[in-house]
């Protein structure tokens, strides 16, 4: 029985409360208009970004449905957010974690995971340079996680395949969304990488919404979505744009998609620091350079509600020094 003294309290029994209900706030500084781009704050979940999510629910589901027992092993082949997402729910429910990433994804997460008692390797790049990671190297950052799950039989969480990740933005995040427009959005966007967020939040929102119009970001010279041949492997979009449509995505939700180039993702990513106080990553950039562009198209009325992510934390991130261009 609880004390007198914690009756009406506010207090979240664990990180895994802290998860979702991130703020929805609007960029009318950096665009005063016409219409109104609203991002949300996933840069605030507890790991850092956006994957908190994908975790919490994929490891819950593998947990319910008997694939996951108590104290047993996890796995996964990460960019980072991922890792960190997962690296979080696993210390608070108990599950020794182990993660592969590409060394050219930045050390900043591998900080982060192990701090939170992760176990990161850092694989060797096939063709990527610090900062730019290829689909090789995620391809073989792959590979070393499912060579570790043969040998140990730790649990594959399986990001890129797993339902549950883009279920958790059908039940999480294009609920929030909706409800904190007061079921008002004209446009929604997003960058892609296991296109878990792109695929359950559009399909929340063309369910409650059909007029929606959905947007894939792409960086340029890596747009398969808008079905180009890959030219440009190697940009600065870590966690996105792998040069390929991933097994998750669903064209039945998409509308469009806008192509950023790594000029315009560094000049938004500043200027959302600059003018509206918050310091994010390059898909976030990426993200409100697109919203941008379509406000700019005339596609929309205008007075239209855009509405996208920011997916992570600058914190994240390293400045690539000269020798690791």
């Amino acid at each position: 029985m609880a004390h007198s003294s914690e009756k009406n309290t506010d207090i979240c029994s664990s990180a895994l409360n802290l998860i979702g209900n991130t703020p929805l706030v609007a960029f009318d500084r950096l665009w005063p208009g016409p219409g109104r781009i609203l991002a949300k704050c996933e840069f605030m979940n507890p790991g850092g970004s956006v994957k908190d999510r994908s975790s919490l629910y994929m490891i819950n589901a593998a947990r319910d449905e008997g694939k996951l027992k108590p104290g047993h092993p996890v796995i996964e082949v990460t960019s980072g957010n991922q890792g960190c997402g997962l690296a979080v729910v696993c210390a608070v429910l108990g599950h020794p974690l182990t993660v592969t990433m590409p060394k050219g994804n930045s050390v900043q997460r591998a900080i982060h995971m192990e701090a939170l008692g992760a176990n990161c390797i850092r694989v060797p790049q096939v063709e990527g340079t610090y900062g730019n990671v290829t689909l090789a190297d995620a391809l073989a950052a792959e590979a070393e996680a499912v060579r570790i799950t043969e040998e140990t039989g730790a649990y594959y969480t399986n990001q890129f395949c797993n339902k549950m990740n883009s279920g958790s933005h059908y039940l999480s995040t294009g609920p929030e969304i909706w409800r904190q427009t007061g079921h008002r959005v004209d446009a929604f966007l997003d960058t892609v990488g296991t296109a878990g967020t792109f695929a359950g939040t559009a399909k929340f929102l063309k369910v409650v919404h059909p007029e929606v119009l959905c947007y894939v970001v792409e960086p340029v010279g890596s747009e398969p979505i808008k079905g180009e041949a890959i030219t440009k492997p190697l940009h600065l979009l870590q966690g996105s744009g792998y040069g390929l449509v991933p097994d998750l995505f669903d064209y039945d939700h998409l509308d469009g998609t806008f192509s950023i180039t790594d000029e315009e993702a560094v000049e938004y990513k500043q200027l959302i620091g600059e003018k509206e106080g918050l310091f994010v990553g390059y898909t976030s950039g990426a993200n409100v350079a697109a919203a941008v562009k379509l406000l700019k198209s005339g596609v929309l009325p205008e007075d239209a509600w855009v509405v996208t992510l920011l997916n992570d934390t600058g914190l994240k991130y390293t400045p690539i020094p000269d020798d690791l261009k």
